[in-house]
Formats: C-alpha cells, structure tokens, sequence
C-alpha cells in the first residue's frame, strides 16, 4: 500500500545535519535532505522505525546515533513515480563518527546548517524547513 521512510534530524553544535541527496535518486535527486531512508520488509519485527534510522544514517554517512529517538512529525507524500510514501521525523542523537557522504548513489555531500539558515534558505522545500522548525522545537522543550 505505501512506503514507510524516516527522517533522522541530527543536531549538533548549533546545526543540522543536512544531505545533497545524490542525483542518481529517484525521489528529488540534487535536494538538501535529512538523512534518512524507507524500512524494509522484515516480517514480524521490533524497533523497526529506530533500527531504520540507524542502519540509515551508517549507510548514508557513516556515523551512529543512539536507538533513544524522539518523534517530531509525520507526513505523507506521492514520489513522481507514483509511489505513495509515509515519511516519519525523529530526534536523533550523534554518538560517534565525523559524517561524509558514505554512500555516492545515495548522498554528493553532507553539509551542516543552523535552524535560521535553513529556515531562511530559499530554495530549500517548505516540508524540510517545517521539519527543522518542529525539531528545533523540541531540543527547547
């Protein structure tokens, strides 16, 4: 019926980490990006959604974040292809590795951006910049 995808939003030292998401990609290839990517068929299965996240952000750009997420927000959305997607924001907390773009069929570069400067980027998505809005937030709270 869908797709499920997540959305790792990493903060560290003021910024966000932020993909260029490979041209290759079917889905908005050459966008700014969280990392993240869709889960896989596994039967039955626990922490899917945070195990999902992790194996992401390893594959994508090398560096680990803890299984302790926080949800930030859900979304639906129809890829050009006509695949329909859930995609599902979570906090996540970097423990170890400087990231890179791991992965040259899925992220060009890895770039790092405060909340203003994505907020105030304008060509960046309005659902990124919600996305980082609500995230922001919640490192407030």
């Amino acid at each position: 019926m869908f797709i499920v995808n997540v959305e790792a939003a990493i903060y560290r030292d003021g910024k966000w980490l932020l993909i260029r998401r490979s041209e290759k990609e079917e889905h908005e290839g050459g966008s700014l990006a969280l990392v993240g990517g869709k889960c896989e068929l596994e039967g039955f299965s626990t922490d899917i959604l945070e195990r999902t996240l992790q194996r992401e952000v390893s594959e994508e750009v090398g560096v680990e974040v803890t299984n302790d997420v926080r949800y930030v927000n859900s979304s639906s959305f129809v890829t050009d292809a006509g695949l329909h997607v859930i995609d599902i924001v979570f906090l996540c907390q970097h423990t170890k590795g400087e990231p890179y773009a791991k992965s040259s069929d899925e992220v060009d570069e890895v770039i790092w951006m405060t909340t203003a400067e994505i907020l105030n980027h304008a060509d960046l998505p309005s659902y990124l910049k919600e996305n980082v809005k609500q995230a922001d937030k919640l490192l407030q709270e």
